[in-house]
């Protein structure tokens, strides 16, 4: 049976006002209720307005409450939280966790999307979080759903813990194999980017439509490790005298000229069959013979040279870009073909691996 939220919950509004020394959290949508996330400083401002949260309720930033930072208090018998924070109660009928979960779901989140109200960042008001239904069962089956999705969840970090070792490994071989990228210590010849490619190419800046006739590839859909994520994909229309401007093909290497300081310069190989366009925040690579297109995207990924992206990138305070001339300007070394065809082995035996513990996720 469906019910409101609101019929289960009461806001906690209680402040700090005798400056109490009570530990400061925020809540943040990765780790819930952590400490460290404030300035080193906050524990020399005035407190008083902070907002206390008993063990056992819950808290929520307003504005960030749409990307899951909501949580419930089970660090120590009292915490103190920012005066922008939403506090409440729960009711026993309506089991912690299980609230917490539904509010993390797609489910809830499109209604706290559709229920926000500001102008540059929705802001959930308790009376809008209120009004939200939720399906209620008895307290028991609550908690059993709540085991088979803490569950589910475990096997999930499990397996991506294993997929994040098996990226290190993979690290690890490639230097195994050529040597420290930036040291260089076998001696390989030193060229750079330029060098190596025999085209280079901006994306598109036209946007995305509905029901567009091509995939189309933007940062986003690049990971910091340097895979394609196609979770969140959009697609676009363009000229066939745009497309060849623009288009990705099996082999081609993409690289992120444009995004944050801390993640410009993702690169990925584009290894499936069917072509897609990329957006201008992104470079299109096409080798020569000398590199093979894994071997160049995991050099370009590794921690040095991300280092080297990091100090080369300039922009306004939140964008950075690095541009195809500056690109070309990165010096590389060429290991020999038969040791680069050999890393190639190993990474797509790794990749094999990773793919059945996504299918073990999965199951």
């Amino acid at each position: 049976m469906k019910r409101k939220i609101g019929e289960f919950i009461k806001e906690y509004s209680v402040r700090n006002t005798a400056d109490e020394d009570i530990p400061v959290y925020s809540v943040t949508n990765e780790n819930g209720f952590c400490t460290g996330y404030f300035s080193k400083d906050v524990s020399s401002k005035d407190r008083t307005t902070y907002k206390i949260v008993p063990r056992g309720c819950f808290a929520y930033n307003p504005s960030r409450i749409n990307v899951g930072s909501i949580d419930w208090q089970n660090c120590d018998n009292r915490v103190i939280v920012s005066p922008l924070y939403v506090v409440f109660e729960v009711s026993d009928e309506l089991d912690r966790q299980y609230l917490l979960h539904y509010l993390k779901s797609d489910v809830a989140n499109a209604f706290i999307r559709a229920n926000g109200a500001g102008s540059v960042r929705d802001n959930l008001r308790f009376k809008a979080l209120s009004d939200i239904p939720i399906q209620m069962v008895p307290v028991e089956e609550q908690r059993e759903i709540v085991k088979k999705i803490d569950n589910v969840s475990n096997l999930i970090r499990k397996g991506e813990t294993i997929i994040e070792e098996l990226d290190q490994l993979v690290k690890s071989r490639f230097v195994e194999l050529f040597g420290d990228p930036i040291k260089n210590p076998k001696g390989w010849e030193i060229v750079t980017v330029g060098d190596l490619v025999t085209e280079v190419k901006y994306g598109t800046s036209s946007p995305a439509v509905e029901g567009g006739q091509y995939p189309y590839l933007r940062m986003n859909n690049l990971t910091y490790d340097g895979h394609l994520d196609l979770a969140d994909l959009k697609y676009i229309d363009v000229s066939d005298e745009e497309k060849e401007k623009c288009v990705v093909r099996k082999g081609d290497v993409l690289f992120n000229r444009t995004n944050s300081v801390e993640l410009v310069g993702k690169t990925a190989v584009f290894d499936l069959p069917d072509e897609m366009i990329i957006a201008g925040y992104i470079i299109r690579i096409r080798l020569g013979e000398r590199m093979l297109p894994a071997v160049f995207s995991q050099y370009m990924n590794m921690e040095a040279l991300k280092d080297i992206l990091r100090n080369m990138a300039k922009g306004a305070v939140n964008q950075a870009n690095i541009n195809a001339q500056e690109l070309q300007s990165i010096k590389i070394y060429v290991p020999d073909m038969q040791l680069q065809k050999e890393f190639i082995e190993i990474k797509e035996q790794v990749d094999k691996s990773k793919h059945f513990e996504d299918l073990e996720m999965a199951a």
